[in-house]
């Protein structure tokens, strides 16, 4: 009890200070759309995701090809039906922005967007290798956060095992840590704002380089 009420009292400023930046209201109608979802309709529109984020949602992290850094492309399997769904309706209404993923939402009904959702969460999460990397300073982060910066455990949102949780913070564990530390990097800067109550917008913030990708190899790891 006393830590939830620490992290009720850590997280009060960001939404005292903070407004919606996306046109997503979970309303139980919204929730009940999306649960009821029909995935089988879902694969078929998958086809044409495939070149990207792979034949089972796996995603694929950045390479390079001569001398030029192709960015990573997140996984998708596995991840949470309402967060996906969430995603593709905010690149829809312009929440969100990129080159790709805008055009391709533009073009999918709300009913395709919740179908597509539901498709991934069907699948298994990603396994990635260990990096064999140390990520003490993320594991502390994770489980204990930071109460000298006003950072609560990453764990309280993401779970204990980076699960995620309803509706609109996302699963974690098994993501590419290429993605996953440009995503930070976006939220610190600002370049991402599709956060509600720009709650990571302003945790990011707080944290330096390092710590991001150390956090962000942590989760890759992470089973």
């Amino acid at each position: 009890m006393k830590r939830l009420l620490l992290t009720i009292t850590l997280c009060m400023p960001f939404a005292l200070h903070a407004e919606p930046a996306s046109k997503i209201a979970w309303t139980p109608e919204t929730l009940k759309h999306v649960k009821n979802a029909d995935a089988s309709n879902g694969k078929v529109l998958a086809e044409t995701c495939k070149s990207c984020h792979g034949d089972k949602g796996q995603g694929m992290p950045a390479e390079i090809q001569d001398d030029e850094t192709i960015p990573a492309i997140p996984a998708l399997a596995g991840q949470l039906a309402t967060y996906t769904y969430k995603q593709l309706r905010d690149y829809f209404n312009d929440s969100r922005t990129n080159s790709s993923m805008t055009m391709l939402a533009k073009n999918l009904s709300d009913q395709d967007s919740a179908d597509l959702a539901a498709w991934f969460a069907s699948l298994p999460a990603p396994q990635n290798k260990a990096a064999g990397k140390t990520t003490a300073r993320a594991e502390k982060m994770v489980s204990q956060g930071d109460g000298k910066r006003i950072l609560p455990p990453c764990s309280v949102c993401h779970g204990s095992r980076g699960q995620g949780e309803k509706m609109d913070i996302p699963a974690l564990a098994g993501q590419h840590a290429d993605y996953l530390a440009s995503t930070l990097m976006a939220y610190k800067s600002g370049e991402r704002h599709n956060d509600i109550y720009s709650r990571m917008r302003l945790i990011a913030q707080q944290l330096s380089g390092e710590e991001i990708k150390e956090l962000a190899t942590y989760y890759q790891q992470l089973k």
